[in-house]
C-alpha cells in the first residue's frame, strides 16, 4: 500500500473519531493546541504563528516597532504586511568537549533573522524569513550549516485557507518550521544558530473539538555559504499525519486535555547506524496527552517505531512522561514536578533487530544543554522545580539520573553518534546531571537568559574514560 493511501487512511480515521459534547465548545479548534507551539505575549518562535491584526487599531499601537506588526497595502486594511526580526548573541563555555578531556571550548555565536508576513485578505498568504549565523571562538572545529551560515533563505511558502460549513480547511507549500508532534520528537530545535526547516506541504481540517494535519516534507542540507548551498535533501523525507482531540472539560473534576494520536513515515536513503550506511525507513505510531488538570499540568508520549535498516527490522519504543504541580493559586506560583523519560536500545553492535529508538528532530536540550545525551538506549528520572524570585525573572532548577536501557549497547550523544567503547563495558548508570536556569524578561522584546549545567561521569562513561563536564550559557535575545 502507497503512503499516500496510508495517510488519507489515517485521516479518515481520525476525522471519524467521536468526541464527547462539552459544556462550551469554542468556534475553532484552539489556537494552543493546534500544532504551532505556544504564543506568550503576541510572541511565537514559529514567528508566522502570530497573529498581529489587533494592530490595525493605532490605538494599540505603542511604539514605532509596534507599527511594523501591522503595514496596511490599501485602503481597507484588508492586505496588510507584518515585519519581525531577531537578533540574538549568545556563548557557550564547556569544559572537556565531548566529555574527552582537553582544552575548553568557547562559542561566540550571533543569530540575525528578518521576517515578512503578507496577507491578502482572510484566505491567502506569503511568508519569507532570511537568516545568519555566525560563529566563532576557541576550540570550535569546524561548525555545521546549522550553527554557522553566511545567508540562508531560513522560511518561505505560499498559504491558502478557508472555511466550509463548520471546517477550518488550510494548505501551505514551501520551506517551513513543522512542531506539529511532541517536543522530543519533531521541534524548530532553537538551540541552533539556524532553525530546522522543512521543504513541502502541510495541509489541515479543523473543527473546534478536532483536527488532522497532513503531511510530506524534505529536509534541508544546510550549507555554510550564501543564498545557493541550503537546498532540500532528497535522500531524506518525512511524511505523516497528526490528530488532535480536545477531550471534554468534565473529565478529572474539570480538566483542559488534549489527545494527539500520529502516525509518521521517516525515510533515509543513506541512513546510518554502528558505522553502516544502507537504505532506511521507519514509522512512527503513537500519541500523546497533554493539557492541565487543576494545578496539574502533564505532558505524556508513547511511540512505537518499527521498519527496517540494512536488511535488518527495527523495533523500538520510546515514552516521556512530565508532569508538575503548582503550588499556589497564582499563575506565578512554584512549580515542583519530575519527569520521565525513555528511549529504548540495542542491536547497534548486533546484526539482528535494530531496537534503537531515534526522534525524527526532537529537542535534545531536554536531556542535556550541552547535547550530551539523547534518548536512545536511555532511561533518566529528572526532579525539578521552577519558580519567580521577583518580578519579571524566572528561575528553574533539575537533576537528572540517566541510565542506559542495554548493556550491550553503547550510550549515544544528541546526534545519535555512539560514545566509542561504552558498548565494551559493564553497567548501567551513564550520567548524573544538575541544570539550572534563569530567563530575566527585561521587556516584552528583549530576555536575557542564562544556563548552567554540570555532567558528572558515572560506572558506564568512567570505565569508557570519559569525564566529567560543565557547560555555561548566556544570551541576550531582541525581537519584534
Amino acid at each position: 500500500m502507497s503512503m499516500t493511501r496510508l495517510l488519507c487512511g489515517a485521516l479518515t480515521l481520525a476525522w471519524a473519531m467521536p468526541v464527547a459534547a462539552q459544556t462550551a465548545v469554542p468556534e475553532t479548534y484552539p489556537a494552543a493546541a493546534q500544532g504551532d507551539g505556544a504564543t506568550t505575549r503576541g510572541y511565537n518562535l514559529s514567528r508566522w504563528a502570530e497573529d498581529w491584526s489587533a494592530y490595525a487599531d493605532p490605538a494599540k499601537r505603542d511604539d514605532i516597532l509596534d507599527r511594523l506588526k501591522y503595514l496596511p497595502l490599501d485602503d481597507d486594511g484588508d492586505i496588510y504586511l507584518t515585519l519581525s526580526g531577531e537578533a540574538r548573541l549568545r556563548m557557550n563555555l564547556t569544559s572537556n568537549p565531548q566529555l574527552i578531556e582537553g582544552p575548553e571550548q568557547r562559542q561566540d555565536i550571533v543569530r540575525l533573522v528578518g521576517g515578512a508576513d503578507l496577507h491578502i485578505g482572510d484566505h491567502l498568504r506569503f511568508y519569507g524569513e532570511i537568516a545568519h549565523g555566525q560563529l566563532s571562538g576557541k576550540n570550535v572545529s569546524t561548525p555545521s550549516g546549522s550553527l554557522r551560515n553566511s545567508f540562508v533563505r531560513q522560511q518561505y511558502f505560499a498559504e491558502a485557507k478557508g472555511r466550509v460549513g463548520d471546517v477550518d480547511l488550510g494548505i501551505r507549500y514551501g520551506r517551513q518550521e513543522f512542531t506539529d508532534g511532541p517536543n522530543l520528537l519533531i521541534s524548530q530545535r532553537d538551540n541552533n544558530t539556524i532553525r530546522f526547516v522543512l521543504n513541502g506541504t502541510r495541509a489541515w481540517a479543523r473543527t473546534s473539538t478536532m483536527r488532522a494535519t497532513l503531511f510530506d516534507f524534505e529536509t534541508t542540507d544546510l550549507g555554510n555559504g550564501g543564498l545557493g548551498d541550503d537546498v532540500p535533501d532528497k535522500n531524506r523525507r518525512f511524511s505523516g499525519v497528526s490528530a488532535g482531540f480536545v477531550l471534554p472539560t468534565h473529565w478529572l473534576g474539570g480538566s483542559s486535555l488534549y489527545f494527539d494520536p500520529f502516525f509518521w513515515r521517516r525515510r533515509n536513503r543513506v541512513g546510518t547506524w554502528g558505522g553502516v550506511v544502507s537504505p532506511a525507513v521507519r514509522y512512527y505510531a503513537g500519541a500523546r496527552l497533554w493539557g492541565d488538570v487543576g494545578p496539574v499540568a502533564l505532558d505524556w508520549t508513547l511511540v512505537h517505531q518499527y521498519g527496517q535498516f540494512n536488511d535488518r527490522p527495527i523495533r523500538a519504543w520510546q515514552a516521556f512522561a512530565a508532569q508538575t504541580v503548582r503550588l499556589g493559586a497564582d499563575k506565578s506560583a512554584p512549580r515542583v514536578g519530575v519527569h520521565f523519560d525513555y528511549g529504548s536500545g540495542g542491536g547497534g553492535y548486533d546484526t539482528g533487530t535494530l531496537r534503537n529508538a531515534y526522534a525524527p528532530f526532537g529537542n535534545n536540550i531536554y536531556f542535556s544543554y550541552g547535547l550530551f545525551l539523547t534518548a536512545t538506549n536511555l532511561i533518566a528520572v529528572a526532579p525539578n522545580i521552577s519558580f519567580q524570585p521577583i518580578k519579571g525573572v524566572r528561575a528553574s532548577l533539575e537533576y537528572q539520573f540517566s541510565w542506559r536501557d542495554d548493556a550491550r549497547d553503547a550510550v549515544y550523544r544528541a546526534n545519535y553518534s555512539p560514545y566509542v567503547g561504552t558498548e565494551q563495558v559493564p553497567g548501567k548508570a551513564v550520567a548524573q546531571l544538575a541544570r539550572a536556569q534563569i530567563v530575566y524578561a527585561i521587556s516584552p522584546r528583549l530576555t536575557l537568559t542564562t544556563r548552567a549545567e554540570y555532567l558528572q561521569a558515572q560506572q558506564v562513561l568512567k570505565a569508557a574514560g570519559y569525564r566529567n563536564s560543565a557547560f555555561l550559557a548566556t544570551w541576550l535575545s531582541f525581537r519584534f
